[in-house]
């Protein structure tokens, strides 16, 4: 199934209720090669990635727009928020205890919404 970042995106999360199978550590670390920033955690039962923003409304902004892609798409993220302009997004397949294709979908969509970013100097 190891598909590029583009087709990812072309992609539209599926319903999912369980009864599919997980991703193997292996095809998730293959897939994780097209998502920059992002990586395995929970045993490999999820992705993370994390984003430090300009300022706390900036991470507001962006949990929305990430918030709006998810109802899009179907498939919710845990959004976390520490140290008032820390973003953490962590992505699972919460019917089925892991890793779905899913998962890689919405990371790779979420990568294209953007983030004002602290202005280095």
């Amino acid at each position: 199934m190891t598909a590029t970042a583009s087709e990812l995106k072309s992609k539209k999360c599926k319903p999912c209720e369980g009864g599919v199978p997980e991703i193997g550590m292996e095809e998730a670390t293959r897939l994780l090669k097209e998502l920059p920033g992002w990586e395995l955690s929970g045993s490999g039962k999820k992705i993370r990635r994390e984003w430090s923003a300009k300022d706390f409304l900036a991470v507001m902004d962006f949990f929305h727009r990430v918030a709006e892609l998810a109802e899009e798409e179907g498939h919710h993220p845990d959004l976390h928020l520490t140290e008032y302009r820390n973003a953490t997004v962590e992505l699972t397949t919460h019917a089925i205890g892991g890793l779905s294709e899913n998962d890689f979908i919405l990371a790779a969509k979420i990568n294209d919404v953007p983030i004002e970013r602290k202005k280095k100097g």
